[in-house]
């Protein structure tokens, strides 16, 4: 079985194809898909595959990451990786100093194909931490969860543990039910 992973970030792409290694052969296809402005990931997460089902006209899935601080009402939130382009680690660190630092990443995996779009979530909570280890990306070096953060875990077992692992498995699950869907939609 083959399953295209629609992103533009490479990390995505290698963090699927290690949860999915030696069970579902994952291609990446670079594609920018637009962001609609939205406080839900999921709703994100649909939009995209949205779009990149009318251009590929083939079963993928697509992601969206929301990053949140707890003190900070949620915080960055959907918008993450804006965040992090324009202040990096060190600005959430400055923001949060003095501040309760607990929060979590949740992503929503899309997957659509001819039949609609399904959406799969999955939360890590944690907490936010001087910076520590060399893995990963974004983030990572700085969100800890179970006493060690994520840039501090290898790959392959970031890959079983992370936010985006939980929603690959709930995915997973689905696709070997047989991949019915409660909601048929490919009109948002």
């Amino acid at each position: 079985m083959k399953l295209l992973v629609v992103t533009s970030n490479p990390h995505k792409a290698d963090e699927i194809r290690s949860y999915f290694r030696g069970g579902i052969e994952v291609e990446d296809v670079r594609l920018e898909c637009p962001e609609c402005r939205h406080d839900d990931v999921a709703e994100i997460a649909r939009y995209k595959a949205e779009f990149a089902w009318g251009i590929l006209k083939k079963p993928l899935i697509v992601d969206d990451t929301a990053f949140c601080i707890d003190s900070l009402s949620g915080f960055p939130g959907p918008y993450a990786a804006y965040v992090f382009y324009t202040i990096g680690n060190e600005g959430i660190l400055r923001l949060t100093e003095g501040k309760g630092r607990e929060a979590h990443f949740e992503t929503a995996i899309a997957h659509a194909d001819s039949s609609g779009i399904r959406v799969f979530r999955g939360v890590l909570p944690g907490r936010i931490v001087e910076p520590r280890g060399r893995e990963g990306f974004g983030y990572d070096p700085i969100f800890e969860c179970n006493g060690r953060t994520l840039a501090e875990i290898p790959l392959e077992e970031k890959s079983r543990i992370s936010h985006r692992a939980l929603a690959l498995m709930e995915l997973q699950a689905w696709m070997l039910a047989g991949g019915t869907y409660d909601v048929v939609s490919h009109n948002g």
